[in-house]
């Protein structure tokens, strides 16, 4: 039987050679063969792509209707949950995703630079406002497409995404992103009609759910325009920026 590594146990992997051009998408049979595994189901995994990354498989997963990255090894006698790094670079290995189907569906963009990105933010997490301190040093580098994510801890999250998408400009926008909390008096006065309130709600969920379908779980989540997802203090060694 497979043996399975739980999801809370982080595996380092010595990846020698790693990178987006050695990316193979495996076959359908060999996916079929994948799903036929013991533990694939009895866990009732279900396998809907698998890429080949060298020395381990990376697997774009179904487990009780929810996306799931697992990994697992050539020899298919370890499935891992959890986390798998390049022990040269220190990245997290990850399965690109599409992202096509965000185009257009961004509440906000920042930057003016030719390297396009995708961030899921929210007001009230301290590491996105740590990242978003540095977006003046970034500007003329990158172009970044904002999506609030606020989360079901941060009690303002929510109303603070809707003030902040509720300025007319996209530079009214960034300033409030930048600038406003839930202290501010500008918030705490804030005046939104019934009818633009819910125009608003509604792109706040469609941002959530695209968040969701891309299995962002926190904040801040990064992502390069091949769908790859970065840790953002790499992008401020990438721009030399301190």
């Amino acid at each position: 039987m497979l043996n399975i590594i739980k999801k809370s146990f982080t595996v380092l992997l010595f990846l020698t050679v790693l990178n987006a051009q050695e990316i193979k998408e495996i076959s359908k049979s060999e996916i079929e063969q994948i799903n036929k595994l013991n533990l694939i189901k009895k866990a009732e995994i279900k396998v809907t792509k698998a890429f080949d990354m060298g020395n381990i498989f990376v697997l774009d997963s179904i487990i009780q209707g929810k996306p799931q990255e697992l990994f697992l090894t050539k020899d298919k006698k370890l499935l891992i949950a959890g986390n798998v790094m390049n022990v040269n670079s220190g990245e997290p290995i990850t399965l690109p995703v599409d992202l096509s189907h965000t185009l257009g569906k961004e509440a906000l963009t920042y930057g003016n630079g030719k390297d396009e990105y995708i961030l899921f933010t929210d007001p009230e997490c301290q590491y996105c406002k740590k990242f978003e301190a540095f977006f003046p040093k970034l500007e003329k580098h990158v172009k970044i497409r904002v999506f609030f994510f606020p989360l079901s801890f941060h009690n303002n999250a929510r109303d603070l995404s809707i003030y902040f998408m509720s300025k007319k400009t996209n530079k009214e926008k960034i300033k409030a992103m930048l600038n406003a909390n839930a202290d501010s008096k500008e918030f705490k006065n804030r005046e939104i009609s019934k009818e633009k309130l819910a125009k608003l709600e509604k792109s706040l969920e469609e941002q959530m759910i695209i968040a969701r379908n891309l299995n962002v779980r926190g904040t801040p989540t990064l992502f390069d325009s091949n769908g790859k997802k970065i840790i953002w203090i790499e992008l401020l060694r990438k721009y030399n920026i301190q």
